[in-house]
């Protein structure tokens, strides 16, 4: 057969989900990605131009449909190639470069960094035992809030970014209004050991955004409302110290622990629904797919227009109903043994698949906003990448010279920013899996690191005392 006969491969475009949209149609074999973006646009009668990207047996297509095709698809007129698009984020976030403030003012450790949702505010926890909150605009501190009597460990934003709620080494935990930086109710007790984790209730299913779930040192969890201070519920089942918590978009709490296991349970009632259990260590992080939805279930995203709360509430519903419409809410665990499992813990106690590879413990993961890559972050000083949806190995970043702390993504999914021993923040390039940008500046070991959901900063901090903002 001739060269000629076969410049040309039968092909139709499909999407992740396996939907046909589109009936054969003869592609020339050096058709671009350019091209295909052309041609999928139309199928698919987008009014305004999408950013797809393609793919072929797992293999993206980076130049043209020809690299693409093994030996027998190149050579054979009759198979139909199945291109499967995916859609990409229509924003880009630019790689962060540098350091536009240093902002002293804590007398200990910087522990903990977080973004408000709505990318306006910024929140740190120290070991001086005080919560602070930062003003973005003129990068000057807001207020100083005091009444912990020992180290904050860990805080956590409404999703209206209204309050915040901090947790301390001696079990207590207290909320602050953002705006005059005040104590909200009074300080909440019932924990005897250290707060671990801290999350509130997804807004889809609590918009009134007074629900937050604690866990402890002690083996609890509880679930308390901010503005009455009190406890609501107690769930006990767990042997050691839990370690993370999360809260699900169909109201499922998921805790895991040094006892190995990662239970789940119902949050209306208190009800263990099932335990995950795999790991030969401590479990030490884990990730939902759903993170980056739920945390920004009240922002606005691109292109939207949505100022009613009822709309902002049908909107968050829906943007979680994306996210969970090709087989659930996905969780990752990472654990002292070296080993992260990919679960559907909705429905099945059985783990997806075991993801190995890492020389030493893993202490974060996170799912990319888009839950289509999962990065995992190893005291092994490395990052790895994963498939968000089969738990599959893709690559290894390198290029921290002491252990990784912690790790977190871009808004669009492209870039991924790490915080380590060595006191550098690295920048990296997810697609081509290389170092995009060195961020030296800390004198000391960076703790805390967070990546604003509107893509414009990251903030940063760690045992130098000093929080350093960054931008491109």
């Amino acid at each position: 057969m001739t060269e000629d006969a076969v410049s040309t491969v039968l092909a139709r475009f499909k999407s992740e989900t396996g939907e046909t949209v589109s009936n054969m149609m003869d592609l020339p074999r050096n058709v671009t990605v350019n091209h295909l973006q052309l041609i999928c646009n139309s199928l698919l009668k987008q009014d305004e131009t999408v950013p797809y990207a393609f793919f072929v047996d797992d293999k993206e297509i980076t130049n043209n449909l020809d690299e693409c095709l093994d030996a027998k698809k190149k050579f054979s007129a009759e198979l139909v190639i199945d291109i499967i698009y995916q859609e990409q984020a229509v924003f880009k976030v630019r790689p962060i470069t540098r350091c536009t403030s240093s902002l002293p003012g804590h007398a200990e450790a910087v522990i903990s960094v977080q973004f408000s949702p709505d990318s306006r505010k910024l929140a740190s926890g120290s070991g001086d035992t005080t919560v602070r909150f930062w003003d973005l605009d003129m990068q000057t501190p807001l207020h100083t809030c005091e009444g912990h009597k020992n180290w904050v460990l860990c805080i956590a934003w409404s999703p209206n970014s209204k309050y915040l709620v901090s947790g301390c080494k001696n079990g207590m935990i207290m909320s602050w209004n953002v705006e005059t930086g005040k104590r909200v109710g009074p300080p909440m007790t019932g924990h005897k050991q250290w707060i671990t984790a801290l999350c509130w209730a997804p807004y889809h299913l609590s918009p009134e955004c007074r629900i937050f779930a604690s866990s402890s040192k002690d083996g609890d969890i509880r679930i308390w409302d901010v503005i009455l201070g009190q406890c609501q519920r107690s769930l006990t089942s767990h042997t050691r110290s839990i370690t993370c918590l999360k809260w699900g978009g169909t109201g499922l709490l998921y805790s895991s622990s040094q006892d190995r296991t990662i239970k789940v349970w119902r949050a209306d009632d208190g009800v263990l629904c099932r335990t995950l259990e795999g790991h030969a260590h401590w479990v030490n992080t884990l990730a939902l797919s759903t993170d980056y939805v739920i945390k920004t279930a009240m922002v606005p995203q691109p292109g939207s227009n949505s100022e009613k709360t009822d709309d902002i509430l049908a909107e968050a519903k829906k943007r979680y109903d994306v996210v969970v419409a090709n087989g659930g809410e996905r969780l990752i665990s990472g654990s002292d043994d070296f080993t992260l499992f990919l679960w559907a813990p909705e429905s099945s106690k059985n783990s997806v698949a075991r993801m190995t590879g890492h020389q030493q413990l893993i202490n974060c993961v996170q799912f990319s906003p888009d839950t289509r890559l999962a990065a995992s972050a190893s005291f092994d000083k490395s990052i790895k990448l994963w498939d968000g949806k089969t738990g599959q190995f893709l690559g290894t970043m390198r290029g921290h010279v002491q252990a990784v702390y912690m790790i977190c993504w871009s808004a669009d999914s492209r870039l991924l920013v790490s915080g380590s021993a060595d006191s550098t923040l690295k920048v990296w390039d997810v697609k081509a899996k290389q170092l995009q940008g060195d961020l030296p500046g800390h004198a000391d070991e960076v703790f805390a690191v967070d990546w604003s959901p509107d893509g414009h900063k990251v903030a940063s901090g760690g045992k130098d005392k000093v929080l350093r903002l960054w931008t491109h």
